[in-house]
């Protein structure tokens, strides 16, 4: 069936028959579903580790993981990080999908992809189904998914650095380290002055503030149809697919430099990706949207690591810390010290 539209004017919406909107919702709806069970397991993970002070283990996750489906109230713990992190991505989506509608462009609600990873998900998607005809709005539905997505994750960024915890090196224990943004260590440094990233235990919601992070941070690298390549084309047009090539031959150098993998894969990927589709338009974009360009600069640069994942150099078996009851403020002073091994799987 094929869509009908009221006129031809550029910028009108499009209409779908209703019943093609009643069959898409039950897969919207289920994907979601299943993405809420995927993350809600990882962040039962997560709360498991937080509450025994144990490292984070690759046999610990693969536990959690194959028990939740059995053990209903195993799940319960995990809901802070997994409606923290759907939230986040919640957001992200729909500040592209208002965008559309706004300018009466088509396009479906989310679609959340459930995944077994250290995440739970791939994130989430729209898909756009008509043209995009300006500079401005190509500019508006780029930049409008980050900004939204940023928005939500600062409130939970504080709320889960302001509940997590210091330990000696303890982000260094366990199968994995994770880096920290510069927007993560900024709120770190204000609720616990002088500690180092090493020494604190992020909260699961905080770990869903880092996913969201994360997510920004790809999107807005300024390549083929990311989000940061809709901008980089509103912005430089026929530059946009020189400036592609050379962002991606940056990716593959910082590969190699930062010795991480991960953005050889990504460049690979964005290879199927590179071109834009053409918009005729030489309208200028105007002094606003010129400073919400240098504001999508300014949460790449706070959202992006050169490693975010890399595997613990700690040799096996050596999970043992020191633990701090800190809290926010208290410069990492301890009220009590805990000190032991903890073996994550054993309390799964």
């Amino acid at each position: 069936m094929h869509p009908s539209t009221p006129g031809g004017a550029i910028g009108e919406p499009l209409y779908f028959p209703q019943v093609i909107v009643k069959r898409r919702l039950v897969l919207h709806f289920s994907l979601l579903a299943a993405t809420l069970f995927t993350t809600t397991a990882v962040g039962s993970w997560l709360a498991a580790g937080f509450r025994a002070n144990s490292p984070l283990t690759f046999d610990g996750f693969w536990n959690t993981l194959t028990r939740a489906p059995f053990e209903p109230a195993l799940l319960w713990s995990g809901l802070p990080f997994s409606l923290t992190l759907l939230c986040i991505l919640l957001a992200h989506e729909m500040g592209h999908y208002v965008t559309c509608r706004r300018y009466g462009i088509d396009a479906t609600l989310p679609y959340f992809l459930p995944f077994p990873s250290m995440l739970g998900t791939l994130g989430a998607f729209i898909r756009i189904r008509s043209p995009i005809y300006t500079r401005r709005a190509l500019f508006d539905i780029g930049i409008g998914g980050p900004l939204a997505g940023f928005l939500a994750l600062m409130p939970a960024a504080v709320i889960g650095v302001a509940l997590s915890r210091v330990g000696h090196n303890v982000a260094l224990h366990g199968d994995w380290v994770f880096s920290t943004p510069l927007f993560l260590r900024g709120i770190e440094l204000l609720l616990f002055p002088h500690v180092p990233a090493s020494d604190i235990y992020l909260h699961p919601i905080a770990r869903a503030a880092w996913a969201g992070l994360f997510a920004t941070a790809l999107n807005l690298i300024p390549i083929g149809q990311l989000d940061g390549g809709h901008i980089l084309y509103a912005f430089f047009g026929r530059w946009h697919k020189l400036l592609s090539r050379i962002f991606l031959v940056a990716l593959v150098a910082m590969g190699r430099v930062a010795d991480s993998w991960f953005w050889y894969v990504w460049a690979v990927l964005l290879l199927f990706a590179l071109r834009h589709p053409v918009i005729c338009d030489e309208s200028e974009l105007g002094p606003g949207r010129v400073k919400l360009g240098w504001a999508a600069l300014l949460m790449l640069i706070l959202s992006f690591t050169a490693v975010p994942v890399r595997e613990s150099e700690q040799p096996p078996g050596s999970t043992s810390a020191v633990w701090c009851d800190a809290v926010p403020g208290s410069h990492g002073i301890p009220a009590r010290v805990k000190t032991g091994a903890h073996s994550e799987s054993a309390l799964l």
